[in-house]
């Protein structure tokens, strides 16, 4: 409870801030314009996210605050944050850059490493290359990747400080991708948080366009309006059915082989927002190498994302105890967390009650995990197909594999007629389902090279 006390804390304190400011900017504003005719910046929206009403997301947003990871472990404290900045920059999160930026400083950090990776240690220069191929395509991780981090001499790293660092990339990662999931709005201090921004030639800044602001959004809202009645009874009575199926016969190891093998290639085909390009900012891309590298590309060549059976190597067999073998209770506290995420439920889906969305959420988190390859033999890859809509797929694969690009327009287009928490939970299972992906492909090399 520590960790959530201190966690729970620190969401209050920046709260008040945040109120705080707004409330001197307001009232800066106002003064400017009657006395000084100069224009000051004013915050873009009345809370943290630009998706989700204020109330309603921090109640769900501070219950998950015991996630984030506040632990003693091998490495020093500014070597905590600034890995922490190279994970959330691989994703352009500017807002959690931001914080840990400044942590980084608090705790004696060099300001000539914020320079730019390049001004970094060698130590952690040589985490780019893990940094990168973690985020993006996990697959190709190998123990030759794990010997150079281990064997560089006067730069090596040991077995407990890279058990360390891939939990806190992996973990900032999919914080990236929870923060863009739930529109969390940028400090009005930092780029993209306050409303003083370059226009593009069409009128609209970059990252207006970006999240979905740009023209034609109204118009798509009224036609999708029309298309949202019964949505939830039609998704209930594919559920109700899929279960009838299941207890009338059960498919083949053959066929179940052949349904992951079609929905994984599928996954691959299913485009992250709409192919929108992003524009790099320096402040952010500096911390991280080779910004052109990504989950897109990858997929775009046709090459094959190999399968990864969880019966040769799971977490919960494999995984868990390698982490708290090398990081003592850390992979408990892992366990809690993924166990939490996956279980959660209020046993609703919309304005239905007394609801067991076991299924859904099993097929939610198999269908990330299938996305990098990640198989589980005793579960039919069949109902995805039947349980997540077209919407639905880009929205998780774009805020799993390239979550700077997921919109507003996104977020609203999938279960129109669920409620935001049951929306903040699903960004909840995509975060944690994306770290222990991200993960068991990390601890399998290092196991690979152990032996």
């Amino acid at each position: 409870m520590r960790h959530a006390t201190a966690a729970t804390e620190t969401m209050d304190n920046n709260s008040f801030t945040v109120t705080y400011l707004y409330k001197i900017c307001a009232h800066c504003e106002r003064l400017s314009k009657k006395d000084l005719g100069v224009r000051i910046p004013g915050p873009l929206g009345n809370g943290p996210s630009r998706f989700i009403p204020e109330k309603e997301y921090l109640e769900s947003f501070l219950r998950t605050q015991h996630y984030l990871l506040q632990m003693d472990g091998p490495l020093s404290l500014h070597y905590r944050h600034y890995i922490g900045i190279m994970a959330a920059a691989r994703h352009q999160c500017s807002y959690l850059v931001n914080l840990h930026v400044n942590d980084f400083l608090q705790v004696g950090g060099d300001p000539k490493w914020l320079n730019g990776l390049d001004g970094a240690p060698q130590k952690l220069q040589a985490l780019g290359e893990l940094n990168k191929i973690l985020a993006h395509r996990p697959w190709l991780l190998t123990k030759a990747h794990i010997e150079h981090l281990l064997k560089a001499e006067e730069h090596s790293w040991s077995l407990a400080e890279l058990i360390h660092a891939v939990v806190l990339l992996t973990h900032y990662h999919s914080l990236a991708s929870f923060t863009f999931g739930c529109g969390i709005t940028p400090e009005i201090h930092s780029d993209g948080g306050h409303t003083l921004r370059p226009l593009s030639l069409s009128q609209y800044c970059v990252c207006d366009i970006a999240n979905g602001n740009g023209h034609g959004n109204n118009l798509e809202e009224r036609r999708s309006s029309h298309q949202v009645s019964g949505e939830v009874e039609v998704l209930m009575e594919r559920m109700k059915q899929l279960q009838e199926c299941r207890d009338e016969e059960e498919a083949s190891q053959e066929e179940m082989a052949t349904r992951f093998e079609r929905e994984k290639t599928e996954s691959m085909l299913v485009a992250t927002a709409e192919e929108e390009e992003c524009v790099q900012s320096r402040d952010v891309s500096r911390h991280f190498e080779d910004p052109s590298y990504g989950y897109k590309d990858f997929s775009r060549r046709g090459e094959h994302v190999p399968t990864f059976r969880v019966q040769d190597y799971s977490w919960e067999d494999h995984g868990y105890s390698l982490v708290n073998r090398l990081y003592p209770d850390v992979g408990q506290l892992l366990d809690e967390k993924f166990q939490m995420a996956y279980n959660l439920t209020y046993n609703t889906m919309a304005m239905h009650k007394d609801v067991d969305t076991t299924m859904l959420r099993r097929a939610i988190w198999n269908y990330i995990h299938c996305m990098f390859g990640i198989r589980y033999d005793d579960y039919d890859y069949g109902e995805i197909n039947q349980l997540l809509d077209r919407s639905f797929k880009v929205y998780i694969k774009t805020m799993v594999c390239s979550p700077e690009k997921t919109t507003k327009r996104m977020y609203e287009s999938f279960w129109r007629q669920f409620q935001h928490s049951e929306k903040v939970h699903v960004n909840l299972l995509l975060m944690e389902a994306r770290m222990q992906a991200e993960l068991l492909y990390a601890l399998r090399a290092i196991t690979c090279y152990m032996t």
